[in-house]
């Protein structure tokens, strides 16, 4: 019998009556023949109010601590479920992340899964019984809970699909995957298939839909992916390995804007491969994943880095600036919160030239400055400022046609 693993978010499970409508669609997909694993995210905003909690008790709380804070969440929602699955006549059967000892790294807040044993999960499947999962957790070394970031529960639905060789269903409030937030792009196209790769790209520069990590491991593991509502029943998205089967790939598929990134800069850093080694590996050992890189030399001795990382890591990235200009007094640094980093994607940019030249154009006619730049194969992002970001969106949404304007 085939293994079909459901994920449902925070949105998904945010009421009663919603976690008793998860519960019917479950019980739908066993009925269709599917042995069913479910994983479930902390119901509505449960997982901001106990970030509030904690940072009302501690400006910066302890990381291990928080992390044996948050993942109460998903365990409140994986008993609710399969309590209202009980209740409907099935038999269900819920586990948290260290009863199935899924390990990930030991980094709390941002760690990775490491692997998990899936022999309880299969034992509770032949004894005909729906299993439902803690999404967003697991265990480091020496039992130690931990998190995986925002968006993971995503993550935990494609890793056990990976090791179930399962497919994976990712049930959402938004219908499916569009050429850009509708809530950001009027008459944004909702779009049927996207490739893996193109899918990857969107949501690591921001499409909220997906976790970018559970797209690699969808990618790398070949697991189908589908996206749909939770609450309408109107067909979704679903994300391909491979070509989009079309003859001529569009130039565009989608475009992202994110607020959730700060520029630093550091000014007057003394101009070497020693400096910029030394920024990046401190950021790199406490985790902090930077983005856009741009270097300027000032003179020959001094250059100016500007670069981005996440919001989250504001504080880390202030404490070793300030480090640094308490080695060397001509050493100046800011930070520029004020950003929005837009981004457009496609494979089709692989083969077509000209993509670059026509953004710049259709900015430079609004006369939108472009900050920082970055390219790759089969995407493009720009950082401007965040009060240009409507306008800008407008701009290259109708010159890329990703507006039903042009269906």
């Amino acid at each position: 019998m085939n293994i079909v693993v459901q994920k449902y978010g925070g949105t998904s499970v945010g009421s009663p009556e919603k976690i008793k409508n998860v519960a019917r669609k479950v019980i739908q997909k066993k009925q269709e023949g599917y042995q069913v694993v479910v994983i479930v995210s902390a119901m509505g905003d449960s997982t901001d109010r106990l970030m509030k909690l904690a940072h009302e008790i501690s400006e910066y709380p302890n990381s291990r601590e928080l992390d044996v804070l948050l993942t109460t969440g998903e365990q409140v929602s994986i008993a609710l479920l399969a309590m209202a699955i009980w209740d409907l006549g099935e038999p269900a059967i819920s586990f948290t992340g260290s009863q199935l000892n899924i390990q990930t790294t030991a980094i709390h807040q941002k760690a990775r899964i490491l692997d998990m044993n899936v022999d309880k999960i299969h034992q509770e499947l032949s004894k005909n019984k729906i299993v439902v999962v803690a999404g967003f957790q697991g265990v480091g070394k020496d039992q130690e809970f931990t998190t995986l970031g925002r968006g993971g529960s995503d993550t935990s639905a494609v890793a056990l699909a990976a090791k179930l060789r399962a497919s994976c269903e990712i049930y959402t409030d938004v219908d499916g995957i569009y050429t850009m937030d509708p809530r950001k792009l009027k008459k944004a196209k909702k779009i049927d298939q996207i490739t893996s790769e193109e899918m990857m790209e969107m949501a690591s520069l921001g499409a909220g839909v997906l976790h970018h990590r559970s797209v690699e491991l969808a990618h790398k593991y070949r697991v189908p992916l589908y996206v749909a509502s939770a609450f309408d029943p109107v067909t979704g998205t679903r994300i391909i390995s491979g070509g989009s089967g079309e003859l001529e790939e569009s130039v565009v598929t989608g475009m992202t804007s994110s607020h959730s990134d700060i520029q630093v800069t550091l000014m007057y850093l003394p101009a070497s491969m020693k400096s910029l080694r030394r920024i990046f590996d401190e950021m790199a050992q406490k985790e902090i994943n930077v983005d856009m890189i741009s270097q300027m030399k000032v003179d020959k001795n001094r250059m100016h880095v500007s670069f981005t990382v996440p919001k989250e890591d504001a504080h880390y990235a202030k404490v070793m600036m300030e480090s640094w200009k308490m080695e060397d007094d001509l050493i100046q640094w800011e930070i520029n919160e004020d950003i929005v980093k837009m981004s457009i994607v496609g494979l089709g940019m692989r083969s077509h030239s000209g993509v670059a030249g026509k953004v710049f154009d259709l900015l430079a006619q609004a006369d939108i400055e472009i900050k920082m730049i970055t390219t790759s194969e089969i995407n493009l992002s720009w950082v401007i400022d965040a009060k240009e970001e409507e306008k800008a969106i407008e701009l290259i949404g109708e010159g890329f046609e990703l507006t039903n304007c042009h269906a």
